[in-house]
């Protein structure tokens, strides 16, 4: 897959799985926007993917609960319109249902749904006016299967699914298409600080016996960006290894 002048934007893209996806872009050709909540940790990812595989990337500090918009400006002034949008940014706060805070439960909505909502309203504008973009969501399995303490969570990631279903109804005649990916269980540095009993008990649940990687899910979304898969949207893909 080459994407040699194509503009990648990835949210979230300043460790694990965001990372994997600029990287795998950068890997192919793409020109990357790199985000993240710190601008200068962002910088820096930009400034080594510029460095090992020569081609344009550039940083931004972006919270998608804060002002989203003066951010895009400096994008676009940067990039000019994006090509690729993946929405994979996304924070936790978990709690049990009937202990969580007002705060935990909208923190986790501002950011998940509707700083999606947002970046992609902003994003979108310019696809439909070029009459072409690729726009991937990253779900979880947490949103399929539900999971204890992440009520939250789970509902953010079960509302992209119907998010990814409308929109690419709605922007599909003009050659923009919508999908999902929805990752299990990967190596991340979210999961490495999970007690060993915990990620023993998720093992058992996986048939091909192993943990996910990062590239894992970074191949799925190449895929979904690429035109190979120009007659695929509205899907969901789950990235899972057979746990679900």
């Amino acid at each position: 897959m080459d994407f040699s002048g194509k503009v990648a934007l990835v949210t979230g893209s300043t460790r694990g799985i965001g990372k994997a996806i600029a990287v795998a872009f950068a890997e192919r050709g793409a020109t990357v926007v790199v985000t993240g909540r710190d601008r200068g940790t962002a910088e820096i990812i930009a400034n080594n993917i510029r460095n090992e595989f020569e081609v344009e990337a550039y940083g931004f500090g972006l919270d998608l609960s804060g002002d989203i918009e003066s951010v895009w400006k400096e994008i676009k002034q940067a990039v000019g319109t994006v090509d690729i949008l993946v929405n994979n940014a996304g924070i936790t706060k978990d709690n049990l249902f009937i202990r969580m805070k007002d705060e935990e439960w909208q923190q986790v909505i501002d950011v998940n749904l509707t700083g999606t909502y947002k970046i992609t309203k902003l994003v979108v504008k310019d696809m439909i006016k070029k009459r072409y973009g690729r726009i991937i969501n990253i779900s979880s399995i947490i949103g399929f299967i539900g999971n204890i303490g992440q009520v939250n969570y789970a509902t953010t990631k079960a509302g992209l699914i119907g998010f990814t279903k409308s929109l690419a109804k709605e922007v599909a005649s003009r050659n923009i298409t919508v999908n999902a990916v929805a990752p299990g269980f990967i190596e991340t540095e979210m999961t490495e600080v999970l007690p060993a009993e915990i990620k023993e008990s998720y093992l058992k649940q996986i048939p091909l016996g192993r943990f996910g990687k990062p590239q894992d899910v970074a191949n799925v979304v190449l895929f979904l960006a690429s035109d190979l898969s120009s007659y695929i949207t509205g899907e969901t893909i789950h990235v899972n290894g057979g746990m679900y």
